[in-house]
Parts: C-alpha cells; structure tokens; sequence
C-alpha cells in the first residue's frame, strides 16, 4: 500500500466515524430513505428529433429486444472473449438487450419511415411492437408517410406494415425493398421449419403488399438523397442507405452491426441470426471500413437508444462512439 492508499483509508475511517457520532448524537442511525411518492414504474414511448443538412428526422423506438445470452449468438468467440469484451465496457455478461432505433425523415418533398419493428410478434418477449405508440407520441401521422424502407424482411424489420386487423398502418407508402429478400423471406421452403416465424411475418406484411413494393438495386437512388448500397450476408438481400441532405450525409446500417462491441471489437466475428455468417461479416468489414475511413456517422437500428453515432477503426476491428444527444429548441407556442 503507497502513501496516497494510506491517506485515503484514514479518510474514510475518520469520515465513517465522524457520521456514525453525528447519528449516535441526534438519537438515529442510518436508514433507508422512503420517498413522499411512489415512483411509477411504466416506460413512456420515447422519441428523439435532429436535423441531417436541410432535413428533419425523429428516431422512434419499436421498443426493447432481449436477445438472451451472448454465447448462444455471437459465434467464433469462446466464453472468455465474450465475457472479457463485455466486462470492459461495462455491459451485462449474462444477456444481450438490443433496441430498434426506427428513422423517420423529411427528406425533398418524401416523408420516409425505414423499418418498422416487430408488430404483434412477441418472438422475443413483450417488450417489443411500441411502433405505432411511440409515432403517435412524437405526433407523426402514419397516414402522412410517403414510404416505407426496408433494410432486409427479417420479422423484426417488416413487422408493423399491417394492423392485426388486417388494415394497413401506412396507407399512402410505397413500400421498398430488395427483390432478393422478398423472394426468399415469402417462401416457406428457402426460410425452411427452424425460422417459420419469419416467415409467417413475411408472408402477412409482405405479399398482400407487392403491387405497391418497388424492389430497389444496388447503388441505386431509390428516393431524393437516398441511395442504396447492398450488404448482403445477414440476409439475401440485406441493404444499407445512404442519406445525403445538404450539406450532410448519414448512413442507415440496419443490421450491419448488431452488436457496439462484440461484432465490432472483432468484425469477423459471427451472428446466429445471419444466413451466410461469412458473407454477413465481409460486408460487415467492407461498409464499416468506408463509414470509418470518410468519418460519416451513423444510425445502428439494434444499437443503445437513439443509435447514432461514429465508426472508428481499432486495431484490427473498429469501435462505435455514440454521439451526444441535442435537444432541439421548441418553436414559440
């Protein structure tokens, strides 16, 4: 023990008895505080607005997804590494939680919604499918979206498209996506028995839809500012999309990265959930070399709420630094 430790010790011992004497002295010793009210315990839907260039964006939340424990999807990793990666940055070693961070932007004269979460589904626990609520709080009309994008038809991704009902929950959308993830995710051989729920999710959101759904292709700018760039592996079809406005450009990444750390740390690394693992984790090096090289941020759909952030590279891997929240001024009442 050095000098500092010493003189820290004999701090706390005469600052843990000077309080145990002032407690004797007033007749009390320490107790648990109780609060005046009883605090609630229900989680609001929560939303965040920003600005890209010359255009608003709200990110909304589809709500919670506890994926369990990291051994069982993250593959390639030994038990050690996984603990190790998630000790040092201060994340639970026994369970993996992801978010579904929805973008939802003005952008020319289009209003765009990319994703949409898990609707009904409760797969992964009920945690999921706050979508609609959450549109309803940050006061978007879900009859004003112009169109719908998807990144790749997994069941948390084209969920919320249809009501429970039946009815459409974005009315007026063009609905895109890539050709090759509806052609696989719709047909119950290619998805085969282990992933018949997303199939089932699919095939409900997906076919009563086709005659308004614009298969989109590489490269291609589907949209005023919005380009597609494949990424194939996680799905057939799995897309990123560039967005520029103004002066500014942002990269939705879907699935490209689950996970901040551990399919960052080491990029090779592979998720249970991909159809080409191998695949998934070379397009994961290919689009996050770039998105670190030119300094673009990011939107990460399963990252910590809001998903917004920065790529760096580390070492042979890369990092993610979320970026600081700004809260936007309100306009005069």
């Amino acid at each position: 023990m050095n000098k500092l430790d010493l003189a820290l010790s004999r701090r706390h011992l005469l600052l843990g008895g000077s309080l145990a004497s002032l407690a004797g002295a007033v007749g009390m010793m320490p107790r648990p505080g109780f609060a005046r009210m009883a605090m609630p315990t229900n989680q609001v839907p929560y939303f965040y607005r920003f600005r890209i260039g010359e255009s608003d964006a709200t990110l909304v939340s589809d709500g919670l997804l506890p994926l369990g424990d990291p051994n069982g999807a993250f593959l390639g990793l030994t038990k050690e590494e996984i603990t190790r990666q998630l000790t040092e940055n201060f994340l639970p070693t026994n369970k993996v939680v992801l978010e579904q961070n929805i973008l939802v932007i003005n952008i020319g004269d289009k209003t765009v919604l990319f994703d949409t979460g898990m609707g009904s589904s409760h797969l992964f626990g009920p945690t999921t499918g706050q979508m609609m609520k959450t549109l309803a709080a940050a006061g978007i009309d879900p009859k004003a979206i112009d169109a719908v994008v998807m990144s790749h038809a997994h069941i948390d991704h084209c969920g919320g498209i249809m009501g429970d009902d039946g009815s459409l929950n974005f009315p007026n959308a063009q609905l895109y996506i890539t050709k090759a993830d509806y052609d696989y995710w719709t047909n119950e051989t290619t998805v085969g028995p282990k992933l018949k729920a997303f199939y089932d999710q699919a095939k409900r959101n997906l076919t009563p839809n086709l005659d308004r759904i614009h298969f989109i292709k590489d490269h291609e700018e589907f949209l005023p500012g919005i380009t597609a760039l494949y990424a194939p592996g996680h799905s057939v079809g799995h897309t990123i999309f560039m967005i520029n406005s103004g002066k500014d450009s942002l990269c939705y990444i879907g699935d490209l990265t689950h996970h901040p750390v551990l399919l960052m740390e080491k990029p090779l690394t592979e998720f249970a959930y991909d159809t080409d693992p191998k695949q998934s984790a070379q397009s994961r090096v290919r689009m996050l070399s770039m998105l670190a090289d030119n300094r673009i941020p990011i939107i990460a759909y399963h990252f910590a709420w809001p998903g917004m952030g920065h790529v760096a590279r580390q070492g042979d891997g890369f990092r993610y630094l979320p970026a600081p929240m700004e809260i936007m001024q309100l306009s005069p009442a």
